[in-house]
């Protein structure tokens, strides 16, 4: 069966295509094809496909999603990546569904729960909710799987997911959720592969948008996301950790609600710290030039990272394995020598000359081999669970 794994953003498309087979019981998930394309709605919107050593691109108006996914599906053909057969399914890595997890069909009462979780997942669940919209417009009939980032984290005890809130607004969803539940799912299944000894893992998920979690034989035990995707470490331009009650400091500066959460969302973190940029490299760069602001926002970033480290030991009661993956985590060398510095007394000690040459999409260890804790970097593949469980929800 050939399954569309959708990845978009509300200006972008980026997809997967899998051609999953069944042999006696064993599935294999084969990714054929890729495709991306930006700008969608701006004009001159850039396309890319690749399949093998074919590669497309182009450029094109495309009002809307919809246009963007014809296009794709249509440029598949071109290249032979479909080989004549139809797309049998579309799994999409889903943010927020409220009481709603795990991976499901997608029907009305799922665009319901996420049009309801909107308002926590403006950036997210609109643009996906339009989407799975579209694809059933283009693709009629065709199965679509929204597999929800929370699911991966509802094992966390809830005494992990509860705010120090009226407990009616327990009863009413106001909790810790977590995301980055794909990346994480991946994590812990490669980790099983990789280093099976190791039960007791902390996962750092280092990109534009940041998570640390802590993985307790494959299953989630704490994550500092939480009712939103702006807790814990701060992101590329998300704020992280705030305590909410310095908004009324910000509301008699003279800024609005709206004021104050469009700062927190889009001009905070990284971005919003340094004053330089939403990109790490660019601030490492600044830094690196004397800028003490720059330098600033990489310490701060650091010691967030280090807090959940900490916090994330004692949740566990020891560490097998501290995990550092996405953009930053795979490329940043500075940076994972940063966060485990002077942790010996968590038997953690990095080897400098892997963890110096160890970027891009290597999967390796990086720590001395007599350390008791061991330390690796692997690349993750969310996109490959969504598949997976795209076919396990149709299977079922």
């Amino acid at each position: 069966m050939i399954v569309l794994i959708a990845n978009l953003g509300s200006t972008s498309f980026k997809c997967k295509l899998y051609d999953c087979q069944d042999s006696d019981g064993d599935k294999s998930f084969d990714a054929t094809a890729t495709a991306a394309i930006d700008r969608i709605g701006l004009g001159n919107s850039a396309w890319a496909i690749k399949h093998g050593e074919k590669k497309l691109e182009g450029v094109a108006d495309l009002d809307d999603h919809e246009q963007a996914i014809a296009l794709v599906l249509k440029q598949f053909d071109e290249v032979g990546a479909t080989q004549g057969e139809k797309v049998g399914a579309v799994g999409f890595k889903a943010v927020h569904g409220g009481p709603i997890s795990g991976a499901v069909r997608v029907d009305d009462t799922v665009l319901a729960a996420m049009k309801e979780f909107s308002d926590v997942a403006p950036a997210h669940n609109p643009p996906y909710m339009a989407a799975m919209k579209a694809m059933e417009r283009v693709l009629p009939g065709v199965p679509q799987v929204a597999a929800f980032e929370t699911a991966f984290h509802s094992t966390i005890p809830l005494a992990r997911q509860v705010y120090g809130t009226p407990y009616e607004w327990v009863e009413k969803g106001i909790r810790r959720y977590g995301f980055h539940g794909a990346s994480n799912r991946y994590l812990a299944q490669r980790m099983a592969q990789l280093a099976p000894e190791a039960k007791k893992l902390i996962t750092l998920h280092l990109g534009g948008s940041v998570s640390v979690s802590a993985i307790n034989d494959g299953k989630s035990a704490a994550t500092s996301m939480g009712m939103t995707p702006q807790a814990g470490p701060f992101h590329a331009s998300r704020v992280g950790d705030f305590d909410t009650f310095a908004m009324l400091k910000l509301q008699a500066m003279g800024k609005s609600v709206d004021e104050i959460f469009n700062d927190l969302g889009k001009k905070g973190g990284m971005l919003g710290l340094s004053g330089v940029s939403s990109d790490t490299r660019e601030v490492k760069e600044a830094a690196d030039y004397g800028n003490k602001q720059a330098q600033l926002a990489l310490d701060a970033f650091v010691e967030a990272c280090r807090h959940y480290l900490g916090a994330y030991a004692v949740v566990l009661g020891g560490v097998d394995a501290v995990v550092f993956s996405a953009g930053i985590g795979q490329n940043a060398p500075w940076l994972r020598e940063a966060i485990c510095k002077d942790l010996e007394f968590l038997g953690i000690e990095l080897d400098s000359v892997k963890n110096d040459v160890t970027t891009g999409n290597t999967e390796t260890t990086i720590s001395t081999g007599n350390c008791k804790t061991q330390v690796w970097v692997v690349p993750t593949d969310e996109e490959v669970v969504v598949a997976q469980q795209t076919v396990e929800v149709l299977g079922a």
